[in-house]
């Protein structure tokens, strides 16, 4: 096990009913006045939103409304929050929705009363010092921004992330009943974001941490089943409370700790998002991962964990005379899971095309000057490949 740190400030407030608690949350971790940031209108026609609103008031906290986060948010919009809640002075900027708000809110608060934008403190020209207070009102078990360092906005086609413990929400108020009436297909994409934030973590390039592997096999397994439970049966809450609260530990670095970890396939996949932004994160990851499973295992790198990995999650027998024979088997069962879920396994169900991995390619590789660490190392070339294997 490797050296790390790992720190996880993010109060948690998870149930039935906790969003009728938003207010008192927000005034016990100090807001006075609040920019309440949402996408769509599902959280207005669900009722939520009021259910939120009704309980600001209650707190007798000041608080507006601005909506219009899109999939795959951008640096744009995170800058209009920021200057709205400039010019209304607000101390704190929650997030009621899933990913794509939650980044938006985490990159704005760094740019309130400052005078420089998101895509400053993404693309490193500005280096912050704090940030406004955030809270979150989780409406999907997906990206696991509740409580990562992370977060990811578009600019004029690139995809990129911004990673800080200051990204970190103040807190996180998780009902997993609110994620019952989510059409299948964000359910699927939500579970594929989960398990790839625990995979790509697990194919680590460092042996000897026994307790985080099994950790990451014991969610992953109950992820698996839980997302079969959830696509059947919509309100079971037992497995909406199993999605959302992996979803969690996935991504705040419990799972990666003590780990070597190369190029994610996320990495990856903010490619192909970012040339078409209606493409579903989840549903590019699950056309991605297959793909980077064959690409080690073509080349033998990282054997011993790809073996494991087929065993231990996916349960297909160990062939110790022919491990590629259970490597194989581990990424077909992966495969045949994704499409279980009703996700796309081509890029060309995502319409992209075989002209578009060039682009891809470069974009990720910053035109071949990066070649990541992995289990083989990947620069540009092999980043070409893994798209080929996705066509």
């Amino acid at each position: 096990m490797l050296n790390f740190d790992l720190h996880i400030p993010t109060k948690i407030y998870f149930g039935r009913g906790r969003e009728n608690e938003t207010g008192a949350i927000a005034a016990r971790h100090g807001a006075r006045r609040v920019l309440v940031c949402y996408g769509g209108g599902s959280v207005l026609r669900s009722g939520l939103m009021q259910r939120v609103t009704e309980s600001l008031d209650a707190a007798g906290l000041v608080h507006f409304e601005l909506g219009g986060v899109q999939p795959n948010p951008t640096a744009e919009f995170a800058a209009h929050v920021a200057r709205a809640a400039t010019e209304r002075g607000c101390d704190t900027l929650l997030a009621v929705g899933g990913g794509s708000v939650i980044d938006t809110v985490k990159m704005a608060a760094y740019c309130v009363g400052q005078d420089f934008e998101p895509w400053d403190v993404t693309s490193k020209r500005a280096v912050p010092r704090g940030r406004a207070r955030v809270g979150v009102v989780l409406t999907i078990a997906a990206t696991g921004s509740e409580t990562s360092n992370s977060a990811v906005l578009t600019h004029n086609g690139l995809k990129r992330g911004y990673s800080s413990d200051l990204n970190r929400p103040d807190f996180a108020i998780m009902d997993p009943a609110i994620t019952f009436t989510l059409p299948p297909y964000q359910t699927a994409c939500g579970v594929v974001d989960i398990m790839m934030h625990t995979m790509e973590r697990y194919m680590c390039t460092n042996d000897g941490n026994t307790l985080v592997d099994e950790l990451c096999e014991g969610e992953l397994r109950a992820v698996i089943s839980a997302g079969r439970t959830a696509m059947s049966v919509a309100e079971d809450y037992e497995s909406r409370a199993t999605l959302m609260l992996a979803g969690s530990l996935s991504h705040n670095g419990i799972m990666g700790a003590g780990r070597a970890c190369g190029l994610w396939a996320h990495k990856l996949e903010h490619e192909i998002s970012g040339l078409n932004d209606s493409i579903a994160h989840g549903a590019g990851l699950a056309v991605v991962w297959p793909a980077y499973l064959k690409f080690f295992a073509a080349r033998r790198a990282g054997e011993g964990r790809l073996f494991r990995y087929a065993v231990k999650i996916w349960g297909v027998e160990e062939d110790i005379l022919h491990p590629e024979r259970t490597i194989s088997g581990g990424i077909e069962a992966t495969q045949a899971y994704f499409d279980e879920l009703g996700m796309p396994s081509t890029l060309g169900e995502l319409g992209l095309s075989e002209a578009d991995i060039p682009v891809m390619a470069d974009k990720c590789t910053n035109y071949g000057n990066i070649v990541f660490p992995a289990m083989a190392p990947i620069g540009r070339a092999e980043a070409e490949e893994i798209y080929r294997l996705c066509l």
